[in-house]
């Protein structure tokens, strides 16, 4: 369990853990000073950071929506696969909404994967400006070059640098609690901003000042969609632990701290976390904190992955390239595609918004919105598959609803100074999936029409003029279903008239479950052709497995479970996959700009042979064409 939090404390907590770094001096510097630095205004604003932080992170997050698991997973995606199941088994008014709003929950979240990097790092070497302000010219191209190093490591995984992670961040809490206790033990009285009655006081008082301050007061809770999403790495209880023990009363002094601080020094907001160290320590600062910020930055982009492999195995993006940068852990892929359209954004927010001030406008939209539609699917989770009584959910979204609703209306004031956007990346992202989507149905169905029933294509074996020939061996044809005959296997009958005398038709299916057990992953059915040679195998992988469709098969041939399959040697076997061309017609279905982009996306789908590891010397890839 020790062992388990201290990971967790590396992997999960880098982003809420750095901002500390810039979430006080954005309150107090945004919007030409709306927030004063009068003791009032001051000890509200700590009173809000501090129940913002409970009641969204300890209470929302870890009490209740951490108990929201799709088999040990966790996320927006794991919310909306579990809303999809239940859809599945009986009909749900509005689950199509509710599965768009996941998402769209998941096409926010690269806007975080953009903006997270930039800010993290930047705030994090500004540090020089307060050491040494000469170095000001510096922080842009520094900034840069670590991103430029952060995201050209990635091809190598993060195995050996993963264990860094943990004793680094610890350090860094560390340090952000002793910060915070020595100017808390100087200027005790700042404690009683952790009563409530500070924060309404604040908002009675000064409503307008108190909203504006709501925009910023949620960059505090940044990264606790983190805790979330990354349960099935570690765990619940190491989660909590990390939490409660180290990570929470961390932040909660640091952010005390910097309200003291400010409170008896009001010129401190130029950079209230850094002011804290003593002069001696903040070059040394710099430097932790830009560990920690790339820290931070690893965790999102690795999450950016995470979600990548999980829209594809849901069918909302094509086969992409996905390589595994660890042989122990399942977790570490690396996506290439992702990686570098994130360095692209990165370094185009850095150049386009030059210091983390300007940047924290953009960051809040993204977070309030993804902490919107967790609550929406937890609480139709919670109601439609937990079957929770009406009043608990209204509870639950009065609760928290109302505090989200307020954070997302006062970052909506910001729309013009950059919060625009991650709701064009995230609208952006969220039409392309859904485009993808669309597509793949029509492309199954016209494909399913030009497949024809496989009961006829193998009555006709029989009838064929010239006679089909079967030659010894064995022949694996990939399909989607078993209703329907392999456009390879029909193309290599009419061309060649000859068919193996072993056939499988193989149907990969994708469980909206993380993984399944090795016991269920291969059902087979001989269809009534077992005479004929051909059964049907379906092998069966959770929506964060790699599909590895030769191992899969190596578990049921031969098995006593699979007697069907008692007689198929996979050693020289071959594997026929049909490569499909999507033609765009004017036929209806789609407006005609989303099949344009229906036929670009599909074009840079990866490889079958590749994504499901069949073995290349032995795949015969068949092309055909698809009217979409």
């Amino acid at each position: 369990m020790a062992a388990l939090a201290l990971a967790a404390i590396g992997v999960v907590f880098g982003d809420i853990g750095t901002s500390p770094l810039y979430a006080m001096q954005t309150i107090f510097s945004a919007d030409d000073h709306a927030v004063k630095t009068t003791h009032a205004d001051v000890y509200g604003v700590a009173s809000l950071v501090f129940w913002a932080i409970v009641i969204i992170v300890s209470i929302k997050y870890v009490t209740f929506i951490m108990r929201a698991d799709n088999g040990g997973e966790g996320g927006i995606m794991a919310l909306t696969a579990l809303i999809e199941r239940t859809a599945h088994r009986r009909r749900i008014a509005h689950a199509g909404l509710l599965i768009a709003l996941g998402v769209f929950g998941a096409s926010l979240f690269y806007g975080d994967g953009m903006i997270t990097p930039a800010i993290s790092v930047l705030s994090a070497v500004e540090g020089l400006k307060v050491a040494e302000p000469s170095l000001s010219h510096l922080v842009v191209p520094i900034a840069l070059a670590v991103l430029t190093v952060l995201f050209g490591i990635q091809r190598w995984g993060t195995a050996a640098v993963g264990r860094l992670f943990g004793p680094v961040m610890v350090v860094w809490f560390a340090v952000l609690a002793l910060a915070g206790a020595v100017e808390v033990a100087g200027h005790p009285a700042v404690l009683r901003a952790l009563s409530p009655t500070y924060a309404v006081a604040f908002f009675v008082q000064h409503f307008g000042v108190a909203f504006i301050a709501m925009g910023s007061v949620v960059l505090a809770v940044t990264g606790a969609e983190a805790l979330y999403a990354d349960m099935g790495h570690f765990g619940r209880e190491p989660i909590r632990r990390a939490w409660f023990f180290v990570v929470f009363p961390a932040l909660t002094l640091n952010y005390l701290g910097q309200a003291a601080l400010i409170d008896h020094s009001p010129a401190s907001i130029r950079s209230p976390f850094f002011l804290l160290m003593p002069d001696w320590a903040q070059f040394p600062m710099v430097l932790l904190a830009t560990l920690a910020t790339v820290i931070a930055s690893q965790s999102v982009i690795s999450g950016a992955f995470s979600v990548t492999r999980q829209v594809v195995q849901l069918g909302f993006l094509p086969r992409l390239g996905i390589r595994h940068t660890s042989a122990q852990e399942a977790g570490q892929i690396y996506v290439p595609s992702v990686n570098w359209f994130l360095y692209v954004a990165v370094v185009g927010l850095v150049l386009g918004f030059q210091t983390s001030a300007h940047l924290a406008f953009a960051y809040g939209l993204a977070v309030t919105g993804t902490f919107l539609l967790n609550t929406t699917l937890f609480l139709a989770v919670a109601r439609l598959r937990w079957k929770e009584p009406a009043w608990k959910i209204v509870a639950g979204a009065l609760g928290f609803g109302i505090l989200e609703l307020m954070f997302f209306a006062a970052n909506l004031t910001k729309i013009l100074h950059g919060a625009w956007l991650p709701l064009v990346v995230g609208f952006g992202v969220f039409t392309v999936l859904e485009t993808w989507h669309a597509g793949r149905r029509i492309v199954t169905r016209n494909r399913t029409e030009e497949e024809g029933p496989l009961r006829d294509f193998v009555a006709k074996l029989h009838e064929g003029d010239p006679p089909v020939h079967r030659v010894p061996g064995t022949a694996i044809f990939l399909q989607p279903t078993k209703q329907t005959t392999p456009l390879a296997m029909r193309a290599n009958v009419e061309h060649n008239h000859a068919l193996q005398e072993c056939v499988v038709i193989l149907s990969i299916d994708t469980e909206r479950m993380p993984y399944v057990p090795d016991g269920e992953r291969i059902a087979v059915d001989d269809l009534g052709f077992r005479d004929d040679g051909i059964v049907h195998v379906t092998a069966r992988f959770g929506y964060l497995e790699e599909p590895d469709v030769p191992t899969a098969l190596n578990l049921a041939c031969g098995g006593p479970a699979s007697p069907e399959l008692a007689d198929v040697e996979l050693t020289d076997a071959s594997y026929f996959v049909s490569r499909i061309t999507i033609v765009r017609t004017d036929a209806p279905g789609m407006a005609r700009w989303r099949k344009k982009l229906f036929v670009a996306i599909a074009k840079n789908a990866a490889s079958p042979v590749e994504y499901f590891r069949l073995p290349f010397e032995r795949t015969v890839t068949m092309g055909a064409h698809i009217s979409v």
